[in-house]
């Protein structure tokens, strides 16, 4: 799961990636307003982290951008503690959520899992696709009630695909999501068809019915 961090607090942010990450989100973070503009029109996010005051910008213009751009990513202000008018400003723009400072990384982690559940799966924490059981809480998966083995890749591209089951995926938003910044420093997508490849054999191997298609010269999908 793939997470923005916007907040120019550079201790603030150092502590939230690093909490985060042991949680097993991916992190990228950006500390002021054109930065965090350039990477909303050109990324995806599965959470986005959003505090209000930045350099060179109003965080509620980023919010009315995602709007406008119809974009799906979840929300949640983090602002000042007495910053009542801009919680209310920003859940009326569509934010999901609000943590005023200061906060628990813990708490933080909960309320991302929580927008995550509910925008991409229902509102469980657990999916079950007939024989394939995914728990994402504990990051685990089952075939038959046979767990499968997984890495941390293979399982972020399984629920990759399954929250966005019937949407082509390209190899580039593919590539985008496994390897967040550092995409763009591979010649070719080699590496997106060898965890391709590793997540269909284990899964064909466990008695997991053939669901990821591939979409000849557009990319893959998710198809039951």
């Amino acid at each position: 799961m793939k997470i923005l961090i916007i907040e120019d607090e550079t201790d603030l942010a150092q502590d939230m990636v690093k909490y985060l990450t042991s949680e097993q989100y991916r992190c990228e973070w950006v500390a002021d307003y054109p930065s965090a503009l350039e990477r909303i029109f050109s990324h995806e996010y599965d959470c986005i982290l959003l505090d209000l005051m930045l350099p060179g910008g109003d965080g509620l213009i980023i919010l009315d951008e995602l709007k406008k751009q119809n974009k799906q990513e979840g929300v949640i202000i983090i602002s000042a503690k007495n910053a009542i008018d801009d919680k209310v400003k920003g859940l009326k723009l569509g934010a999901d959520d609000y943590l005023a400072k200061p906060f628990h990384q813990a708490e933080l982690a909960a309320r991302i899992a929580s927008i995550i559940r509910r925008k991409q799966f229902d509102n469980t924490n657990v999916i079950s696709q007939n024989e394939l059981s995914i728990d994402i809480n504990s990051k685990t998966v089952t075939v038959n009630l046979v767990p499968l083995n997984l890495t941390k890749k293979e399982f972020d591209l399984l629920l990759f695909f399954i929250g966005n089951k019937n949407r082509v995926l390209s190899k580039s938003a593919i590539a985008e999501h496994l390897s967040g910044d550092f995409a763009d420093m591979f010649d070719n997508h080699d590496f997106v068809y060898a965890h391709l490849k590793n997540l269909k054999r284990k899964l064909k191997e466990s008695g997991c019915g053939d669901y990821i298609k591939t979409i000849y010269g557009t990319g893959y999908k998710w198809e039951l």
